[in-house]
């Protein structure tokens, strides 16, 4: 199946390193609810987690739309990048926003491997999607900051060895506007733990290595702080629009694995002496779906195309995961109905890339959300949140 976005040899060689991870692979890592060390280390070894990351520190410099291009031919393989996407869309915020002493002393470490950066604290037991109003506090003390509170749904952070980390540090009555007095870190949590951060996991329905985190007078060095104290928000805000894009690209990868097993199994399935797929009742949320995945596909293309021109593509970029996790629970929706009984079947690996699409409803950021920004900011409706 063809694609929009190009990257072709990137996208070969992806394709050869996930054939050494059949479906095998992934349902022992389901069953056990373990990490897939194994595949990280892999894509490690091969550069694409330092995809991004200029030559100068290690990395491959390469733009976002072959981080989009990785990533989506790691879900076209049946496989899951979930397990360390992150990393990619993680690092904008400190090429953008870190000093140059920071860029030395993490950047090559995260690009040879030696360091992982796969950690994202932000979301709150009370705030959700709400980031404005996170509690979790940094308080400035000597040469550092001492943090309290609580982060849930941090994913990795258990097999990461740094956290970008969102906390406020000023409170939200005296500032201005709510989105003030948020700043971020890099936390070393090898250092932190043991010393008031605990991390607990949460078992959820797919194999996600969440977690939840708690801050207890964790001590961040104040050569942690990215950027400007205070300016935190607006450096998140900068990279999430690379978030969408790259998850974007995954759903895209995942509509792609559907509609194969789908158009696949409907030609050689035989009931009542004649293929499935012969029946319009089996083609139509097939085709409809692969029309939803092309849709998808073009307008995520064009997002990055603006990303990469330094052009504003928060529209482009939400539309584009929404229109792609859309596309590819329509085309997981055919291929279960397809297969019927068989679908269920944990052999088929159809069952858990189920459970693993339906996230992109809800994250990083739900339809909902994105459909509220559209109304707002592309349509000037008045604000409903």
């Amino acid at each position: 199946m063809d694609t929009v976005l190009d990257h072709s040899s990137v996208r070969d060689e992806v394709r050869k390193l996930c054939e050494r991870f059949p479906g095998e692979y992934w349902r022992t890592q389901d069953r056990q609810g373990r990490y897939p060390s194994e595949f990280v280390a892999a894509l490690t070894e091969a550069g694409y987690l330092a995809a991004l990351i200029p030559e100068e520190y290690g990395g491959a410099g390469l733009p976002l739309s072959a981080g989009a291009a990785i990533l989506e031919e790691i879900q076209h393989g049946g496989c899951n990048g979930a397990a360390c996407h992150a990393q990619m869309y993680i690092m904008g915020t400190l090429l953008r926003h870190g000093s140059n002493e920071q860029k030395q002393r993490y950047l090559p470490h995260i690009a040879s491997g030696k360091l992982r950066l796969q950690a994202f604290g932000v979301t709150e037991p009370s705030s959700g999607t709400d980031t404005s109003s996170i509690k979790t506090f940094a308080e400035r003390r000597g040469d550092g900051y001492t943090v309290n509170g609580q982060k849930i749904w941090t994913s990795r952070a258990e097999h990461s060895d740094l956290m970008l980390l969102l906390s406020r540090t000023t409170p939200r009555d005296k500032v201005a506007k709510k989105s003030d007095g948020l700043s971020v870190f890099i936390l070393d949590m090898r250092e932190a733990k043991g010393n008031g951060l605990t991390i607990r996991p949460i078992r959820t329905m797919m194999n996600h290595s969440t977690t939840e985190v708690f801050f207890d007078d964790v001590f961040v060095p104040a050569t942690n702080l990215i950027g400007e104290e205070g300016k935190g928000f607006r450096y998140i805000l900068s990279g999430m629009n690379a978030e969408r894009i790259l998850i974007g690209a995954e759903c895209i990868g995942d509509a792609k694995w559907f509609i194969e097993k789908s158009s696949d199994y409907a030609r050689e399935r035989i009931v009542f002496g004649r293929p499935i797929g012969r029946n319009q009742g089996i083609q139509f949320p097939i085709a409809k779906a692969y029309a939803q995945m092309r849709a998808a596909e073009l307008m995520i293309a064009r997002a990055a195309a603006l990303y990469e021109a330094g052009v504003e593509c928060g529209a482009e970029a939400n539309m584009g995961k929404m229109l792609a996790a859309d596309a590819s629970w329509a085309a997981a929706e055919a291929c279960v109905q397809t297969h019927g009984g068989f679908g269920f079947a944990e052999e088929y690996d159809i069952e858990r890339k189920f459970r693993e699409t339906r996230l992109y409803q809800v994250a990083p950021i739900s339809t909902n959300l994105i459909l509220a920004y559209l109304a707002e900011h592309v349509l000037r409706l008045p604000r409903s949140y």
